[in-house]
């Protein structure tokens, strides 16, 4: 007979709680990698409050277009503005969007996940059909649509991210809760008549908290993904604001004579992505015990 170990924070396997567990080699690997990239792509943004080599928004025609050397290591753009010193102020944007966008998801996302998974039959239903609903309107899509309606823009492009990543936060809530609700602490709370606030904040929140960290991280990457999708496509941060997106857009002209200008924003947002999605690979391999190979 296989039995179960029943603890605060997951429901593990006797079979996976006995004994030395040796974990995945690639976990940790993941983790530093993924937390390097991330560190450096905010080292350079808080940077950007402090120093730049260039005014980014300072156009200077004389200097139109050079290539990488020693003045300017990235080169310059049309205007004669430096390449990497409009890298460094488009990475505190795109965090900037990124934090908003993944905030407004969890703020809303996660408590209609825990209420969908505490209160089951047709509240619950209601709100994750609700959450349903959201799908058919992607993040690219909601932001086109409200920047139709209020005007384009960093705060269009905040909230329409956020709005488009609520469904994913629910059901991830939603799915965490089902579980910590069969757990026998809650069965014990419930039986001592403790509210549904109080096992929500209490048990079911702590316990799907590494679940919620996870999906944050990996809804960064994609936030910053979309940011620039969005600049690259107009609907993003106006100019003369640095942003990744709108460099890349900008640079399609010279493609195969000034490289270094698609170069340098493309690379960037290669580095923020990777580093988000392999920091959330190696936390949900961390956090979740299930996921722990026993060899």
């Amino acid at each position: 007979m296989s039995a179960v170990v029943r603890g605060p924070s997951a429901l593990v396997p006797e079979a996976a709680a006995v004994g030395p567990r040796r974990r995945t080699p690639g976990v940790h690997l993941q983790l530093v990698v993924g937390a390097a990239l991330v560190l450096l792509v905010v080292a350079v943004a808080v940077a950007s409050f402090f120093w730049t080599p260039y005014d980014p928004v300072r156009a200077q025609p004389a200097v139109r277009l050079q290539p990488p050397g020693a003045q300017h290591w990235f080169g310059t753009d049309r205007f004669g503005r430096d390449v990497l010193s409009q890298v460094m102020v488009g990475a505190r944007l795109t965090l900037y969007v990124g934090v908003v966008a993944v905030g407004i998801a969890a703020v809303v996302g996660v408590p209609v996940g825990i209420v969908a998974g505490m209160r089951r039959g047709v509240p619950g239903a209601l709100l994750m059909r609700g959450s349903d609903v959201l799908l058919a309107f992607p993040g690219l899509l909601l932001a086109i649509i409200l920047g139709a309606a209020f005007g384009t823009g960093t705060t269009t492009a905040m909230i329409a991210l956020g709005i488009g990543a609520v469904p994913a936060f629910a059901r991830v809530a939603r799915s965490g809760t089902l579980q910590v609700m069969q757990t026998d602490y809650v069965l014990a709370a419930r039986a001592a008549n403790r509210s549904a606030w109080a096992i929500a904040w209490r048990h079911v929140l702590p316990n799907i908290a590494g679940m919620i960290v996870v999906q944050c991280s990996v809804h960064f990457g994609l936030a910053v993904l979309a940011e620039a999708a969005l600049s690259f496509l107009g609907l993003g941060t106006a100019p003369p604001t640095p942003s990744w997106g709108r460099m890349l857009q900008e640079s399609q002209q010279f493609l195969g004579v000034h490289d270094n200008l698609a170069l340098a924003p493309g690379i960037a947002i290669a580095i923020a992505v990777l580093g988000f999605n392999l920091l959330g690979d190696g936390l949900r391999d961390v956090l979740d015990p299930r996921l722990k190979s026993v060899r």
